[in-house]
Parts: C-alpha cells; sequence; structure tokens
C-alpha cells in the first residue's frame, strides 16, 4: 500500500510539473525608450532581447525579461550610443533585466493588468508596476504598454554633449510590444 501511494504521489507531481507551459521571446517584440533632451526628442531600440515566461492553467506564474545594453542603438548613431552604453554603465552591467513577482488585474479594461516585479537597470534594481495590455492572440502571449522611469532612480546620471550645452532628460519611457511564443 506504501508504495502505491508513493506511486501516486510521485505521477501526480511529474503531472503537475508538466501542467505548466513555457514560452519564450518572439523575434516580432519591440521595446523603445523614448527621452527628451534640451534640443530634441530621441528613440532608441533594443535590438537584442531574450525572455521566457512560465504559464499554468492559464495564470502567468514567471517572466524574465533580458535586453543587452550594447545592442540598444539610437537613431542619432555611434556618438549617442557611447554616451547611453556609458550611462547604462555597459561594462559592469551588460543587462538590463525584469524579473516577474506579481500580476493582478487592474479595473481599467478586460485585458489591463498590474505587472509588479523587479527592473535592473545600471546594476540599481528597483520594485516597479507596470500597467501592461496582457492576452492571449492566436497562441501566442502579449504584453504591450508602457512605462515612465527616471535615470536618477537607478542612480544613471543623465548623459550631456556639447560640453553640458545639450543635457538628456531625467525622465524616459519605455514603450514595450512583447510577444511569447510557446517554446
Amino acid at each position: 500500500m506504501k508504495n502505491r501511494l508513493s506511486f501516486i504521489a510521485i505521477l501526480f507531481l511529474v503531472f503537475v510539473g508538466y501542467s505548466q507551459e513555457t514560452y519564450t521571446l518572439a523575434k516580432e517584440s519591440v521595446l523603445k525608450i523614448n527621452g527628451s533632451s534640451t534640443i530634441h526628442d530621441w528613440t532608441v531600440t533594443a535590438n537584442s532581447m531574450k525572455g521566457s515566461m512560465k504559464m499554468d492553467a492559464g495564470v502567468l506564474k514567471n517572466l524574465l525579461f533580458q535586453v543587452e545594453v550594447e545592442q540598444i542603438k539610437s537613431e542619432r548613431g555611434a556618438a549617442m550610443d557611447k554616451k547611453m552604453h556609458a550611462a547604462l554603465k555597459k561594462e559592469e552591467h551588460p543587462e538590463v533585466t525584469f524579473k516577474f513577482q506579481e500580476i493582478k488585474k487592474d479595473t481599467g479594461s478586460e485585458n489591463s493588468f498590474h505587472i509588479m516585479g523587479l527592473l535592473n537597470i545600471a546594476g540599481t534594481e528597483k520594485e516597479v508596476d507596470i500597467t501592461s495590455e496582457f492576452q492571449e492572440v492566436g497562441g501566442k502571449y502579449v504584453f504591450k504598454g508602457n512605462k515612465e522611469i527616471k535615470l536618477q532612480d537607478f542612480n544613471m546620471e543623465p548623459p550631456t554633449a556639447m560640453f553640458g550645452q545639450i543635457i538628456v532628460g531625467d525622465n524616459v519611457t519605455i514603450d514595450f510590444d512583447l510577444v511569447f511564443t510557446k517554446g
């Protein structure tokens, strides 16, 4: 009888372990960072991202998202990229990461959720609450939204140029459209 209960317990644990579905970040995902300076607005694009997500019976259980700092590029060229990478402390912290903690339904709309997690930028980790659309579309899960942050909250000095005549604003907005596919 004891062996039979052990077998049933093992079978249950195996079944529960396999009920979770794993998803990975698709190439069609987009993340842009928008900001301003004393002269012009600017946009940079994350060109190398990776992420994984676990769902269990339609409920988000885990999410990890990473952006390679070296591959965040601007439309303004290498000089801006170099200053941005220095502000992000690329050498010491080559990735920006987001680690999921909790998800809560937002009263705003049917697909609106608060996603809480730890955002690590330039080696400084902060708890953040990101309001996002989150829904399943054709077997894929999509997160879409934006999050405003202050550079100084992450111990980043806003970059300057032209001997301090051009100063990047402290507030930036991260726009994201992240698609996770099964696999």
